[in-house]
């Protein structure tokens, strides 16, 4: 795919997906004044936003209900003070700052390489969102984010290892890049003859849905490897109508479309909320993919759902839907080859 397909200049205007990413709202304060909420005069430590900063964009909180402290899509932006709390769960595992041990698998700054068979490139350091809950929270992203010519030594790596057939664009979020970006690694990923698929694991479509843009399909859809758009939707009411929108251009490109959320409580933890969110994804052309349990990393442990719950959600979910609308209920082990289904 030539990089010619990219019609922009070094010094075209922002799009709007960009102007939207230049400002997020980053003050707890700011954001509980726009939905409605009275703020406390203690609404969580320094360390928090220290640790993890909030970072949510304003498109995003159209969606949520104002005066509620319980919506679902508040709780998964919402610092807390519970966050600098160290939890033990029943079972005694205490958080790990790397609970996948990802940095036995970083041979190279953005590449992991954890599963036989394909290849993990941080391609941004950065999301459109900070998600409460992220297991990524305390990566190294800093020696993580390689120039380019870094990257051809990442190209030339996975050249060089012809086991490898398909390469996953994570971050942060990948699309958080700009298109020229995406389309220069595309370009050279295209020139590896093993290469057969690029799965795009993102939750922009999903936060800010006019970064779906002709560039970024051109890059997908121009390209001789198979395109599969991982997206990551937790709940039913994030799918508001620009982002159906979105979603279904990416759909009538013909391109793949799964969906992988996290089981989170007081967020989805219940079988009606998911299987709602399965009959949505599915109208959609997207099919539920992974359920996944929370990774235990210090912050997010407020989050838990107990695995004995999550089995009797999955068991009523099974009850309740046909078999392909029912995600795998997955948690991810360190050292696996692979995610541990849950059943």
């Amino acid at each position: 795919m030539p990089e010619s397909i990219i019609k922009l200049s070094s010094h075209s205007a922002p799009e709007k997906w960009q102007q939207i990413l230049s400002d997020l709202v980053s003050d707890p304060k700011e954001l509980l004044k726009i939905l409605q909420l009275d703020v406390p005069e203690a609404l969580c430590e320094a360390e928090v936003l220290k640790q993890f900063p909030l970072k949510v964009p304003r498109t995003y909180l159209d969606r949520i209900e104002k005066g509620n402290w319980n919506d679902p899509l508040l709780r998964q932006i919402l610092p807390l003070d519970a966050e600098i709390v160290q939890v033990e769960s029943s079972d005694t595992l205490i958080p790990d700052l790397d609970p996948l041990q990802e940095t036995n698998f970083n041979p190279l700054p953005g590449l992991l390489h954890k599963y036989p068979g394909r290849v993990l490139l941080t391609v941004a350091p950065h999301c459109a969102i900070h998600c409460r809950y992220c297991f990524r929270r305390h990566f190294d992203y800093e020696s993580n984010t390689p120039g380019r010519l870094v990257w051809e030594q990442v190209f030339e790596h996975i050249r060089q290892d012809e086991s490898i057939t398909e390469v996953i664009f994570s971050g942060g979020d990948p699309l958080a890049a700009s298109d020229r970006q995406l389309a220069w690694m595309i370009d050279r990923l295209e020139t590896i003859p093993h290469l057969k698929r690029l799965r795009i694991h993102t939750r922009t479509p999903i936060v800010i849905p006019q970064r779906i843009t002709t560039a970024l399909l051109d890059c997908l859809t121009l390209s001789r490897l198979q395109p599969v758009v991982v997206l990551h939707c937790n709940h039913g009411q994030e799918l508001a109508r620009d982002v159906i929108e979105g979603i279904n251009t990416l759909a009538a490109e013909g391109i793949t479309l799964l969906n992988q959320s996290v089981l989170l409580k007081g967020v989805n933890d219940n079988s009606a909320i998911l299987c709602e969110l399965s009959e949505k994804l599915f109208a959609l052309s997207v099919l539920p993919y992974y359920l996944h349990l929370l990774d235990r990393v210090p912050g997010v442990m407020h989050f838990e759902v107990p695995e004995c719950q999550a089995r009797k959600l999955l068991g009523q979910m099974q009850a309740r839907l046909p078999g392909y609308l029912v995600p795998r209920l997955v948690r991810e082990e360190p050292g696996a080859s692979n995610k541990t289904l849950v059943t």
